[in-house]
């Protein structure tokens, strides 16, 4: 079964399966996805990962919003260190351009930034680089099994 297909099989359980999109095109950045979509970077739940010593943490956040590194070490208690492809991987099976914050296994955390709750609707990609889910902030929460909220990104800089 590929990555999707595992998706959409797990959002049964939230009468949610209806909700994954599909694309012909890449949707791997947030650029792409929001021009896939239609809709603004700031819809795009990018979900990143970080090894927090040992602790494999992925971060849910707005698609313009950028990590503060002194919000993310008083958080989490450590220095944000992206994931290397091989950890990513190994933790959870997902690769760059498709992590999606469902279905992971329990080690893994998911955290979600108060960016998201800007949107009534975001987009967190869906399993690979051509797919998204459409969900509420607060569907969002429920179905990645979240542990809490975090306000760890700073707004975008505006040129």
């Amino acid at each position: 079964m590929d990555s999707v297909e595992h998706v959409r099989n797990y959002l049964k359980a939230f009468d949610a399966a209806d909700r994954v999109i599909e694309f012909t095109v890449s949707s791997a950045t947030v650029e792409l996805a929001a021009k896939a979509l239609n809709c603004e970077p700031g819809r795009i739940a990018k979900t990143l990962s970080f090894m927090a010593g040992d602790r494999p943490i992925f971060l849910v956040a707005a698609g313009d919003r950028r990590i503060d590194n002194s919000k993310y070490k008083h958080f989490f208690s450590a220095k944000a260190r992206m994931m290397t492809a091989e950890e990513l991987e190994s933790l959870s099976g997902l690769h760059f351009g498709g992590v999606c914050p469902f279905d992971l296994p329990e080690k893994c955390e998911v955290w979600l930034d108060e960016s998201l709750k800007a949107y009534d609707i975001v987009y967190p990609a869906a399993g690979n680089e051509q797919s998204a889910v459409r969900v509420t902030p607060q569907e969002l929460e429920v179905f990645s099994h979240a542990r809490g909220w975090c306000d760890v990104t700073k707004a975008p800089t505006v040129s």
